[in-house]
């Protein structure tokens, strides 16, 4: 049976697109608070992130561009001034060409002693923190000109950055690089966080996230649905409570994998191992008849079944109550036999790897409900008829759009994975660059398979598997290191993420 549970990830942070915030922006104006008074609040925000990242900062390079970005630039600049700090102004745009709330701004930072001096190629950045106010989250095209001039500058120069809302030249909706982006050590951003923050090339841009409401409640705004959640480990207590002392096997669902072609046997055995640790009650493996006494030998816990053909499945897929197929399916007659035989049944599936590229080449045309298709860009690409490049360049979109047209829940793997289901998109903030290694899908598909199993939704299911496969890799690094990291290291760290009354540092005071 379905268990039904409080909806915890609707708790999570809301992430917007940049029109929605401008929006959120233009509304707070018009509920009485006056413009520049509410810039002033985001400059007062953005000095007290710089200064509780780096305390004992006595010196700012502040590079200002032409819109409202800039203008909270030119505010910080005045108020670190008046603590006594030296700073170092740099104009992308004339003092006399500005207008507005950014001339205000401006004229506050002059008022406080604050000199500008315009940008030069050959500028050389002075101060031990920069500050990016240069271009702002309306950025739609390739940065071109003196913006380039000044990004790569920054970037150069080897010193920390904070970046004001959004670094300059990353894409607020989509996390793409829009010619060059600079690189942050932080990211303070306001009203509403932004989606291109958590996702795509976001990771290597923005470092730390801080969040600043500035008083503005979005959520209050009905009518501004967001475009994604962020997904946040407090899922993981509400989702899967302390057992019942009384249960057994029977009540935690039982997941086949059905993988490991001749020859490709780890991949399905990975999968079913991080099934079996993720607390699914039985788990059964259909692979290859070579790799049995293999996979016995590693995990005897799984019970293991050799295959030669989709006719060996009869009645093995009906006695479970959700299919992992993919790991190590290959493309040839055998993956494609047992592909086929497990589209023919009822039960839910989780479909990756070479499931999915057979999906895309000849099983075309198949939608489901029931189903959970986790691509990386290359397979999301074959499934949408795109190039990986089109995928990359707006993962929200390519997400959304595999979701549409093959319907149940689409993971888009990837730094800053994506969940596309009917709830929308959800996105994971965690995971590391030590998750670039093989075999690290085939974990995240047997972490899956074993939360469908036991009996939840699917879609919490899905937030849920790829949270937990993106916090064991994370606590694995902590352990040994990114480098090295294996899919295998990740099964144990998630057992331990889904046990509500296991710390870490409880489990490793066990070992």
């Amino acid at each position: 049976m379905t268990r039904q549970a409080p909806h915890p990830e609707r708790q999570s942070r809301p992430l917007y697109r940049a029109d929605q915030v401008r929006e959120l922006d233009r509304r707070t104006i018009a509920g009485g608070i006056e413009g520049f008074a509410l810039m002033q609040r985001a400059a007062a925000a953005a000095w007290q992130s710089l200064k509780a990242r780096w305390p004992e900062v006595r010196s700012l390079s502040v590079l200002c561009g032409g819109g409202n970005n800039g203008g909270d630039g030119h505010v910080l600049a005045a108020l670190a001034a008046t603590e006594g700090l030296a700073v170092q102004r740099i104009l992308l745009k004339p003092l006399d060409e500005l207008s507005g709330d950014a001339r205000r701004a401006a004229d506050m930072a002059t008022a406080a002693g604050v000199k500008a001096a315009p940008w030069r190629s050959d500028l050389v950045l002075e101060g031990e923190v920069i500050v990016d106010a240069l271009l702002g989250t309306g950025l739609g095209g390739e940065v071109r000109g003196e913006a380039r001039e000044a990004v790569e500058t920054i970037n150069a120069s080897g010193r920390p950055v904070l970046a004001i809302d959004i670094p300059s030249g990353l894409h607020a909706d989509t996390g793409a690089v829009l010619g060059v982006a600079v690189r942050a050590s932080r990211t303070v951003t306001f009203i509403g966080d932004k989606l291109g923050l958590h996702t795509g090339a976001a990771p290597t841009r923005v470092g730390e996230v801080d969040f600043r409401a500035l008083g503005v409640d979005a959520e209050a705004e009905a009518d501004l649905v967001p475009a994604a959640r962020l997904l946040d480990a407090g899922m993981i207590p509400a989702w899967l409570p302390p057992r019942a002392r009384s249960a057994h096997k029977g009540d935690f669902g039982h997941a086949l994998v059905l993988g490991g072609a001749p020859g490709f046997g780890g991949a399905a055995l990975l999968a079913a191992e991080a099934c079996a640790r993720l607390g699914a009650g039985k788990v059964s493996l259909a692979t290859a008849p070579e790799h049995v006494t293999a996979s016995l030998v590693r995990r005897p816990e799984v019970m293991v079944h050799g295959i030669r053909g989709a006719g060996d499945l009869a009645g093995l897929a009906g006695r479970a109550d959700v299919l992992v197929v993919g790991p190590g399916l290959g493309q040839g007659s055998w993956g494609q036999g047992v592909l086929q035989a497990a589209l023919a049944t009822d039960r839910p599936l989780v479909v990756d790897a070479d499931a999915l590229n057979l999906l895309a080449s000849r099983f075309s045309g198949q939608r489901r409900e029931d189903w959970v298709l986790t691509p990386h860009p290359g397979e999301a690409a074959r499934l949408l008829g795109l190039s990986a490049g089109e995928v990359e360049a707006d993962r929200p979109a390519a997400a959304l759009a595999l979701q549409r047209r093959y319907g149940g829940v689409v993971v888009l793997k990837g730094a800053g994975s994506l969940v596309a289901g009917h709830d929308g998109l959800a996105v994971c903030p965690y995971g590391n660059p030590g998750m670039a290694s093989g075999g690290m899908g085939d974990a995240l598909s047997g972490i899956l398979g074993a939360l469908v199993a036991q009996g939840l939704p699917l879609e919490p299911a899905v937030r849920l598997g790829v949270l937990v496969h993106a916090l064991a890799a994370d606590m694995a690094a902590r352990q040994g290191g990114e480098r090295g990291l294996l899919a295998g290291d990740l099964a144990s760290c998630a057992r331990i993420l889904v046990n509500p009354t296991m710390g870490e540092d409880d489990a490793a005071a066990t070992r």
